[in-house]
């Protein structure tokens, strides 16, 4: 059987074509320095000889393993210095494997669980996913993602106490949802210095001291204790999510609240600190 005919040199489009890439891209190699410029034929095209494919298919091989076209230039010059960008490329694909690793295991907790919740860290989903369905409402999943994005995943599995006591006590999140709607009556039509915002502050507070001392009575503290020690791999979890300071993240998470709003959040907190709380937590973080 005859051999099909054999090209000596082939043009720049059938040299891409083979080596898995682009004429642009060859021309950008011709340009940086990587790949010698063949000469132009006579129809002032260029033609790619054997040695050309060969350099041409190793600087693809090298690129498809993630090395920068400056080190493949260096490895072909022999330049020292090649050992330290490798080690550099393995770190850098280490770091993007075990990213890769953490959303398949937020997407299987996502259908583990059914709910945006899965998607929260597994330190917050383990704390709630035992709860009935519809016990959290999505304003709740709502602040516990802002939770966990300035305090992390330790603050966000403290928080869930509040919520798995809400769900469990129905007188407890008959007031909240009260306090709420009362809340949201602190609009532009209220001023600041209206009595009703000292209250109204007083019923949060002890609704908040209420709260705290179902979350005591049920044990959910020692059992997030317990939880903590047995699963170390959470600390990581914490530094991950440690992109910006508390007050950084807060002062760049909006909320559309009115004076009046504004002086109720203050008076609360002011109220809580009388009544001897902690002064660096906010009352409604546990």
């Amino acid at each position: 059987m005859p051999l099909p005919a054999i090209p000596r040199r082939v043009k720049i489009g059938d040299a891409a074509a083979f080596a898995g890439t682009t004429p642009r891209a060859i021309r950008h190699y011709h340009a940086i320095g990587l790949l010698a410029e063949p000469e132009r034929g006579s129809d002032d095209r260029r033609r790619y000889g054997y040695d050309d494919m060969i350099r041409l298919l190793w600087i693809r091989r090298m690129a498809d393993a993630g090395i920068s076209l400056d080190d493949i230039h260096a490895a072909f010059e022999g330049t020292t210095g090649i050992e330290q960008s490798l080690a550099r490329l393995e770190e850098s694909l280490a770091s993007k494997a075990a990213a890769i690793e953490a959303q398949r295991a937020a997407v299987n907790r996502l259908r583990e669980v059914g709910s945006p919740l899965g998607l929260l860290s597994p330190l917050v989903t383990g704390r709630l996913r035992d709860l009935p369905p519809g016990a959290l409402r999505t304003a709740d999943l709502d602040t516990l993602l802002v939770t966990e994005r300035i305090f992390g995943p330790l603050g966000a599995a403290t928080q869930a106490d509040r919520f798995i006591v809400l769900a469990t006590h129905p007188e407890l999140r008959a007031e909240e949802d009260r306090l709420a709607e009362a809340e949201a009556a602190l609009d532009d039509a209220m001023s600041p210095d209206d009595p009703r915002i000292e209250g109204l502050a007083a019923q949060r507070c002890a609704h908040e001291t209420a709260l705290a001392a179902a979350i005591e009575r049920s044990g959910l503290e020692e059992a997030l204790k317990v939880l903590l020690d047995r699963q170390d791999e959470h600390v990581g979890e914490e530094e991950d999510g440690a992109r910006m300071s508390a007050m950084e993240a807060i002062g760049t998470m909006p909320y559309d609240f009115f004076p009046a709003r504004v002086r109720y959040e203050e008076r609360v907190i002011e109220l809580f600190h009388s009544a001897g709380q902690d002064r660096d937590r906010d009352p409604r973080t546990g």
